[in-house]
């Protein structure tokens, strides 16, 4: 049987297990966007705790791509050179090392959350956002400056991106995840809420979805063809007293991307709206990942309320999913996998430097 320290063979790239950190923005960087000293011990320990894949936090693909100013950032072979010891360390400790690429779109522009996370308007250091409709955006407060994305302001964000993955490969990462959820940039464009344009890029479910299919195609075009994608989306956007982005939506984009070379698609929720009423608790998210992987064909990726080794290993065991995606209990607790990997009776060993602390 199938369980959590079973290897998982994507394409043709193995992965040690089947428990991954998932992406957790740190907005530790200085304005530049370089990764810092924060940034290779987080990742790090994280690895050597235990987990099979440790993905970076949404690494921004342009500038006004970022949620911050403290964003950490890929537009420039500088921000790869920052990333490329911390992939190395990381795959040193025998986990394989993914990293985001995102673009915050109309969620641009912040203070950081513990600052506030109030928008920042140019002439006070911000920079104006992209967006599908701001006329759409959903914020209590002032807007920030804000501009409609032309045709071509699309096809230059599918190029950022493009170019990111290529940097990417560059610092040494293993696995690229677009990410396409939370309500930033290309979840923007999906749901019928935030995408109120009438060209080929709004309307139709064909429409709305394009510059995610156009976006992992030149992810795709540019990764090796023995090394994974990943797309993250959110399932639903919790809005069933609208029209919005449901799993009906994301079944079909999930088989969609598939076709397109997508290796796995990464099933988080939300993010997108004020409104949403999300049902949280133990796995709140995993029945929505299970239903995509039966009925799109894909392999996936489960999060949300994943706090124990029994939880995580019975997921993967009961086929609702292929990998266990961990957050905030990784950040509980920097050495999850090694935990895991005790109670369960795991196929992975303690780094030597810490052997003499194992319980017998």
């Amino acid at each position: 049987m199938t369980d959590l320290f079973s290897p998982l063979t994507l394409r043709d790239h193995k992965l040690p297990n089947r428990l991954a950190v998932s992406p957790m923005c740190q907005y530790s960087c200085e304005p530049d966007g370089l990764a810092t000293e924060w940034h290779r011990v987080h990742l790090g320990s994280r690895a050597v705790g235990g987990a099979g894949i440790v993905l970076t936090e949404a690494t921004a693909v342009e500038p006004r791509g970022r949620i911050s100013g403290h964003d950490l950032s890929i537009w420039s072979d500088e921000h790869a050179a920052a990333l490329a010891p911390i992939a190395a360390f990381v795959r040193e400790q025998g986990s394989v090392p993914g990293i985001q690429l995102a673009h915050a779109g109309h969620k641009a522009s912040k203070s950081r959350p513990w600052e506030g996370n109030e928008p920042i308007e140019p002439d006070a250091g911000g920079w104006e956002v992209r967006s599908p409709s701001p006329e759409a955006y959903p914020f209590d407060g002032p807007l920030p400056a804000m501009e409609r994305m032309s045709r071509d302001d699309v096809a230059e964000v599918v190029t950022a991106f493009r170019a990111a993955a290529e940097r990417s490969l560059e610092a040494g990462f293993e696995i690229a995840e677009v990410h396409a959820a939370h309500g930033y940039l290309l979840h923007e464009f999906l749901s019928p809420v935030t995408n109120r344009r009438e060209d080929e890029y709004g309307g139709s479910f064909e429409n709305r979805t394009r510059i995610v299919r156009e976006v992992t195609a030149a992810v795709r075009d540019v990764w090796p063809d023995d090394r994974p994608v990943f797309v993250r989306i959110s399932a639903t956007d919790w809005l069933p007293d609208r029209e919005s982005w449901t799993l009906e939506d994301s079944v079909r984009l999930s088989a969609d991307l598939a076709e397109l070379g997508a290796n796995l698609i990464d099933v988080s929720g939300g993010g997108l709206h004020p409104d949403q009423r999300v049902p949280t608790g133990p796995n709140y998210l995993v029945p929505l990942a299970e239903e995509i992987r039966e009925r799109a064909d894909v392999a996936v990726g489960a999060v949300g309320g994943i706090t124990e080794p029994a939880q995580a290993d019975a997921i993967v065991r009961n086929e609702r999913a292929d990998l266990v995606l961990v957050g905030r209990e990784f950040l509980r607790d920097p050495y999850f996998g090694l935990r895991a990997a005790d109670e369960l009776d795991g196929d992975r060993e303690w780094p030597i430097q810490y052997r003499r602390a194992v319980r017998k």
